[in-house]
């Protein structure tokens, strides 16, 4: 599941890209000033960026310069329609794409899948490490010798926790990214069902997990320190 940073002051406009785009099974972080878009991108595994260069606590353009010099990451930059010609060329060529406001929500989403697909083309189909090797894409799941049957839910439970090993997923984000616009009708519970299960598919010892750990209070993580190779390809 990808992360995307909207670094955006206005909250409806913030809240209404969300929004559009939440149907293509993304998971929105969301900035309201570039103090606040600088802690996450520290703190989080972001995918991409959405930045309006008028946030507040700084110069926007610098915030881009810095995300550029630190990650490779897409950007997609908001601007203001009145912006002199010469700037926009400027920022076009630093950026990965801009949309001057008012704009369509239809049309960012566009862009937004397009940088996507460009920037993930081999976004994960394939992890392995001593102890396991999955392919999403074959959904085909090996423990040592052993071939695992996974269900829907937890290969995407799975998928969800690889994708973002050593970082710390909560119970929400979680449940969120499963069940998607289902997770109001769904159990509390099924989590924890859902995570159990997968654990004693994978672990030598459930009760002790190694692998899928619980962060007490947040939710969980994928500890697994020793892999090998996480893209895409075939087993070799």
């Amino acid at each position: 599941m990808f992360k995307i940073l909207i670094a955006e002051d206005d909250k409806g406009l913030s809240n209404g890209i969300a929004l559009a785009l939440k149907a293509e099974s993304y998971l929105f972080l969301q900035a309201f000033d570039l103090d606040e878009a600088r802690r996450l991108l520290k703190e989080q595994r972001i995918a991409m960026v959405i930045l309006d260069l008028s946030i507040p606590g700084g110069n926007g353009l610098d915030f881009l310069r810095e995300i550029k010099e630190r990650l490779e990451i897409p950007v997609i930059l908001l601007t203001a329609r009145e912006l002199e010609t010469d700037r926009q060329n400027s920022l076009k060529s630093e950026a990965d794409d801009y949309i001057t406001k008012p704009f369509s929500l239809m049309a960012l989403r566009a862009r937004v899948n397009a940088q996507m697909r460009k920037a993930h083309s081999s976004s994960l189909q394939v992890y392995q490490s001593r102890d396991f090797y999955f392919s999403f894409q074959r959904m085909e799941f090996i423990k040592g010798d052993r071939k695992i049957e996974l269900s829907r839910t937890e290969q995407r439970l799975l998928r969800l926790l690889v994708e973002n090993r050593g970082l710390t997923l909560s119970r929400g984000e979680l449940a969120e990214c499963i069940w998607a616009d289902d997770v109001q009708y769904v159990d509390e519970n099924a989590l924890s069902v859902a995570v159990k299960r997968l654990r004693d598919k994978l672990e030598d010892n459930p009760a002790a997990p190694r692998y899928i750990k619980t962060v007490y209070g947040i939710g969980y993580t994928w500890a697994d320190g020793r892999e090998m190779r996480s893209a895409g390809g075939g087993r070799g």
